[in-house]
Order: structure tokens, then C-alpha cells, then sequence
């Protein structure tokens, strides 16, 4: 059995102290409202407890979903890599950037270059870190990173992933659907949401589109920071399930869904593939509890 793990939206917190030069354009409107509520949200001993109950489960990979970062401000990316290091090795933790990770102009590179090794996949294709979509094979499944964070204008938080990697998504599904490897896509943006317009995935059509035509086992998001679980249409009448989960260190008792993650406990071959979900949080005491646990197929 291979058990995979899956975090999302750690929005590290406290926010690193920053220039008056830094708080430019998008980056003061983010600001702002960190200092007027995120920083109540995001709590940096809730997501240490959540970490600490994540490591005492033994996954076999860790799977993060985007938004280490905040702001943008170049530390946050130093800090990112760190927190990454301390999940695991980097051929253990797979990450894939969200909104917050490409906020401004040149966070891309600075992504890529503090956090690359995280993003990198098995072909010399993707050796730069700066490659999507990117595949890890590891054990029965393959992961494929998808990158949905774009830059965008201040108060917005849309995600697009575009044709050309939308085209090479479908052609990396067909390679490893042939390799008889179960295949797990990641992504920031859900394909299915209940956000308001300017919080939603640009082409979530094109993906939903994609998974139709070309399949895949299962499909792991944040961004919505809530536990969700929508069925997508996959080839031939299957049924692809996408997974969000709560920001990981969302405060408990507040306005937002408390802290949780995923496990997936999967074993079995290609064509019999068994999955079932574990999906553990924060209580209002602060400790972390089993909430659900559910066969996903097989």
C-alpha cells in the first residue's frame, strides 16, 4: 500500500517584515488585508500541530497544493524553502504554486529558483524546476503538477493554466496511463468551485475537457481553503474525483474551516485500483482528529 498526503495553503505566517519599496501595486492591497484580518486566519502553532500529526502518519509522499507565500515579498521565499525542507526530502514533497506564489511580477523566478527542486519532474524536460506540467513517478502512481497561479490585478485571484500546458497535460496523461501507473493531477485552482467569479479558474472548462477525453485517477486542489469533493467526467463513463482540503493552518474557531489534510491509502493494479481517503483536522480544542474516512473507488 502507498499512502500519499495532501496539504494545501499554508499562507506561512507571521508575514516577514517589509520595505516601503516593496509594497507596490497589488502587493500594499495584500498587505492590508493581512494586517486587518488574514493574520488572524492563518496561525503559525496550528499548522505546527497539523505537521506533527502528518509526520506521525508515515506517508510515503507528501503532496502540497500551492500558497506557502502571501504577498510575494522575496523572503517569503527563502522562508518557503525552508518549511518545504522540513515536510522532507525534496523527492518526497511534490509542490505546485498557487496565486499567492505568483502575486506580482517575478515571483515566478523567485519560485523557481528557492523551491525548484520541489517542482521538478522525472524527464530531463522539466531539470530547470520551472517546467509545467511537471511528472513524478513514485511507487504505483505518477504525479503531475499543474501550475494554475498567473499575475493578476489587485483583488483578484483567478487562476489559468493555458494551451500549452493544457496540451502537454494531455499528452503526459496518455504516456502514463500506458505505463499502467495511477495518475494523481495537482493543481491550485479547483476545476469545480462555489467561489466568487474572480477567485475561480480561468479555463476550468479546457481542464475538465481534458480529464474527459484523456482520464486520470484522481485530481488534488486548494485555493477554496474547505473540503471538497467533486466528481469529474473521465473517459468512458469513470468518474474522476477532485479533493480540495482546508488551508493548513487555518486557526480553529474562527469564520474559516479549521486546518486539515488528506491521506490517500492506495493499493491494488491498473484497471483495479483501490483508494481510500483519511481525512484528518484541528478541533476547537486544538487537537487533530480523524473527521472522515471513505473509499474513493475500488
Amino acid at each position: 500500500m502507498f499512502t500519499l498526503a495532501h496539504l494545501s495553503d499554508p499562507h506561512l505566517a507571521p508575514l516577514p517584515p517589509a520595505r516601503l519599496l516593496e509594497l507596490g501595486g497589488k502587493r500594499l492591497t495584500g498587505w492590508l488585508n493581512w494586517k486587518r484580518k488574514r493574520h488572524l486566519v492563518h496561525d503559525r502553532a496550528t499548522l505546527k500541530a497539523l505537521l506533527a500529526d502528518l509526520q506521525a502518519q508515515a506517508s510515503d509522499h507528501i503532496a502540497v497544493t500551492g500558497d506557502i507565500a502571501n504577498i510575494g515579498l522575496p523572503a517569503e521565499y527563502a522562508r518557503g524553502r525552508e518549511w518545504l525542507a522540513s515536510l522532507g526530502p525534496a523527492r518526497d514533497v511534490s509542490f505546485i504554486p498557487g496565486n499567492h506564489d505568483i502575486y506580482v511580477a517575478g515571483c515566478a523566478e523567485m519560485a523557481a529558483r528557492e523551491w525548484g527542486a520541489h517542482m521538478r519532474g522525472d524527464d530531463i524536460a522539466d531539470s530547470l524546476g520551472d517546467s509545467f506540467p511537471y511528472a513524478r513517478r513514485r511507487g504505483p502512481l505518477a504525479l503531475i503538477g499543474v501550475s494554475s497561479g498567473v499575475v493578476t490585478a489587485p483583488f483578484m485571484a483567478t487562476g489559468e493554466i493555458g494551451p500549452a500546458q493544457l496540451q502537454r497535460l494531455a499528452a503526459l496523461l496518455d504516456m502514463l496511463k500506458g505505463e499502467k501507473l495511477l495518475r494523481v493531477v495537482m493543481i491550485h485552482h479547483p476545476p469545480v468551485s462555489l467561489a466568487a467569479h474572480h477567485k475561480r479558474l480561468i479555463d476550468a472548462g479546457a481542464l475538465k475537457a481534458v480529464i474527459a477525453s484523456h482520464g486520470a485517477e484522481l485530481l488534488l486542489h486548494g485555493h477554496d481553503h474547505r473540503a471538497m469533493l467533486n466528481w469529474l467526467d473521465g473517459p468512458d463513463g469513470a468518474r474522476v474525483p477532485a479533493i480540495g482540503v482546508p488551508s493548513a493552518s487555518a486557526k480553529p474557531g474562527m469564520d474559516h474551516e479549521p486546518a486539515g489534510y488528506n491521506l490517500y491509502r492506495i493499493d491494488g493494479v491498473a484497471g483495479a485500483w483501490r483508494c481510500e481517503m483519511v481525512s484528518r483536522g484541528m478541533s476547537l480544542d486544538g487537537k487533530v482528529t480523524e473527521r472522515t474516512h471513505a473509499t474513493l473507488f475500488g
